[in-house]
């Protein structure tokens, strides 16, 4: 693998889309980081995937993105925090249903987070996110093939 080539990280627990991820980035030959704790174990037989488990602390996959991604990298994530990390260190950042994260949207979808947050400490209901649809899943193939043909230049 190229070390000057870009690599996608994925913050994995949780990830609906990665098989579709790893289908996108065999086009160009990119590889694939799927960071996941250990209760999320990931059976991954691919060249092109590199499996990586961390402790089951809320955060550890998070951080272990943050502290391994380079100028470049493709994040994908569903993590406000992650994403605002990963622009920090000039990464491209999308999310699981193709929104892509820039410095422009990144501090209102916090603020927005962290309204959320106080409502459910003040017992305001909390609603997980429903599952993504195949044409969601469509979108946000989309938009990381469209990622990858801009790094990569085609």
């Amino acid at each position: 693998m190229n070390k000057n080539k870009p690599e996608i990280w994925v913050d994995a627990d949780a990830c609906p889309v990665k098989n579709s991820i790893l289908e996108e980035a065999e086009r160009c030959e990119v590889l694939v980081n799927y960071v996941a704790s250990y209760n999320h174990r990931l059976s991954l037989s691919h060249p092109l995937a590199r499996s990586i488990t961390v402790d089951a602390s809320s955060q550890s996959a998070d951080m272990y993105i943050a502290n391994h991604i380079r100028a470049g990298d493709i994040v994908i994530t569903d993590d406000y925090g992650l994403a605002c990390l990963a622009l920090g260190k000039e990464c491209l950042a999308l999310g699981t249903r193709g929104k892509e994260y820039t410095r422009d949207t990144i501090s209102f979808l916090l603020m927005n987070r962290h309204i959320s947050q106080q409502a459910a400490k003040a017992g305001g209901k909390r609603k997980g996110p429903r599952p993504l649809s195949n044409q969601e899943i469509d979108y946000f193939r989309q938009k990381l093939r469209k990622l990858l043909c801009n790094l990569e230049g085609i």
